[in-house]
């Protein structure tokens, strides 16, 4: 066991000494030492339940033969960072969570790690990580939050809060109601309710090969996800004695199957920044392209919100995501997976309980899956869009630019009412290293939507979306501003053409002036030059390659 080289030989003597002053009896020392990184945390309703889950982890590690220890691992609520400066950290806290939990498994020779894991950037944190380190390890997610409910309607998070800051804005709700709405929207622990960024990693995990079967939405504070976490560890000790590691199960034919499940799912834009991130530790070959020919031939068979109208909590009782395998299963791979069976193998035992949720593949919401991959004059290397959260009339899209330098100035501008009908919104600025840290522009987005806007204007940007934006909102444009890329050179009453059906994006302009523009292009200053944050940005790579940090030769 690689436990051996802390607690085995003459040598090691004083770590044996280290080892049982933390209580551990003599008996558990030749058991494979697992180690458990939990990200609970009292400030993230996602992760605010898993003191319960850490318990039944530990039952189960100890029933399989292991003995476990617990280490922490930080996270952030995206909700509560969104729209002001904290957002900065959210993107960049995904490295350190890797950097972390890399750094106490091989300090301490874990044997093997269970990964209690939730919300955005937490759960790729970690992939990353297992995928980095390569000793057996299994994923956790907390399970969603269950819908809030009020006067029999039922809520969410994104669609009825912050949505509903463009509806107070333009005198739709009253002061009572938006308070409300924000007492009643989210009724407790769990990730937010939709098919917003953690519950699609989540999603990801699960399809991934890297949890549980059900794992992914199976509520939180469910007596299911007790037992989830429960098997869980009991599971990684088998695993251990087999040595089936993660990059046995994250090949390439796994990551298929999981960006394959994402589309039909209408999954969060994010997962095109954490699954090349994850993959890139597997050192699996993981280009951009890859997401936009699995969309093409992928249906987008389920309505989840913030596009639709289901919960996660319907995709749960309507069979989950075995069952959306079931259902595409004349498209996956037959992979190899933490339960011991091969994908085909659950899929085949899951039963889809519900066909309104989970169509089938010829009664598709769309033909294809639910990121589009843009490029053109304006995105050379790409941007991401949420085809599947556009409605059809604003999929063929001209408008003229209206230019801002950072989330703040766009932001203020929606809510003075300056933006119109055909205007294309550009906050620039934004990206991996000019953010720094790419942040998400939910409460834009979510203003626009709110003012009833979503479906005459468009939002362009080198930051990214949250899972919960809907309409015709780009992001992940490369190259950033930051680094040069056409996105800098736009201005106010530039004509901006999208053509999601057609992937592409274009400023109409020709090839002469935006080379002239190009030429005489005055470099961004850096935002942040101090710091974690400064060094992130130092290092960062592109959106367009997953916002990785760059490897030392």
């Amino acid at each position: 066991m690689k436990s051996d080289k802390i607690k085995k030989g003459l040598e090691r003597a004083p770590h044996r000494a280290l080892l049982y002053a933390t209580g551990i009896p003599r008996t558990e020392m030749k058991k494979p030492f697992i180690g458990v990184a939990t990200s609970f945390t009292d400030i993230i309703p996602g992760h605010s339940g898993m003191r319960d889950l850490e318990r039944f982890i530990e039952k189960g590690v100890h029933t399989g033969g292991g003995y476990p220890f617990f280490f922490g691992i930080p996270g952030i609520c995206d909700g509560i960072a969104m729209g002001h400066s904290g957002m900065h950290y959210s993107l960049p806290s995904r490295e350190l969570i890797a950097d972390m939990v890399e750094t106490i498994a091989q300090a301490h020779q874990f044997d093997g790690l269970i990964l209690l894991t939730n919300c955005d950037k937490i759960t790729p944190g970690m992939l990353m990580a297992a995928a980095r380190v390569n000793v057996p390890s299994i994923v956790v997610t907390a399970g969603p939050m269950h819908s809030g409910n009020l006067r029999g309607k039922r809520l969410s998070l994104v669609n009825d809060t912050f949505e509903a800051v463009g509806k107070y804005k333009k005198g739709l709700i009253s002061d009572s109601e938006l308070q409300d709405l924000e007492i009643c929207a989210c009724p407790g622990p769990g990730s937010c309710q939709g098919m917003y960024t953690a519950n699609t990693m989540s999603c990801v995990t699960e399809s991934l090969g890297m949890s549980l079967a059900g794992c992914a939405t199976s509520l939180a504070v469910s007596s299911k996800k007790r037992r989830i976490a429960f098997h869980s560890g009991e599971r990684i000790v088998e695993l251990v004695k087999k040595n089936i590691t993660p990059r046995k199960i994250m090949t390439l034919n796994a990551f298929e199957n999981a960006i394959a499940v994402d589309m039909a799912l209408g999954g969060s834009t994010n997962t095109v920044l954490h699954i090349p991130a994850i993959a890139h530790e597997a050192e699996v070959d993981l280009p951009l392209e890859l997401f936009d020919r699995i969309s093409r031939k992928t249906p987008h068979i389920t309505n989840m919100l913030p596009g639709g109208t289901d919960y996660l909590e319907d995709l749960e009782y309507a069979g989950g995501i075995p069952a959306v395998m079931k259902r595409l299963k004349p498209k996956l791979k037959n992979t190899m997976t933490v339960t011991g069976l091969k994908t085909f193998d659950i899929m085949d035992s899951a039963e889809i309980m519900d066909e309104a949720v989970i169509r089938p593949l010829n009664k598709a919401y769309h033909k294809e899956g639910g990121i589009a991959v843009l490029r053109g004059n304006l995105a050379p290397d790409g941007a991401v869009v949420k085809q599947s959260a556009v409605s059809d009339n604003m999929m063929k899209f001209n408008g003229k630019a209206k230019v801002f330098n950072s989330e703040e100035d766009g932001m203020k501008a929606i809510l003075s009412n300056k933006i119109k009908a055909g205007d294309v919104v550009v906050i620039r600025c934004e990206g991996p290293k000019g953010g720094p840290g790419m942040r998400e522009m939910l409460s834009p987005t979510a203003a626009i939507a709110g003012m009833g806007l979503s479906d005459s204007v468009a939002l362009i940007t080198d930051g990214r979306f949250s899972g919960g934006t809907r309409g015709p909102c780009i992001g992940h444009v490369s190259p950033e501003a930051m680094e040069g890329g056409p996105i800098a050179i736009v201005r106010d009453g530039d004509v901006i053409s999208i053509d999601i059906p057609n992937r592409k994006i274009d400023i109409q302009l020709d090839e002469k002036e935006i080379k002239s523009r190009l030429k005489s292009l005055k470099a961004f200053k850096p935002k942040i030059r101090k710091g974690w944050l400064a060094r992130y940005a130092a290092s960062v790579t592109s959106a367009s390659t997953g916002a990785v940090m760059k490897d030392y030769k």
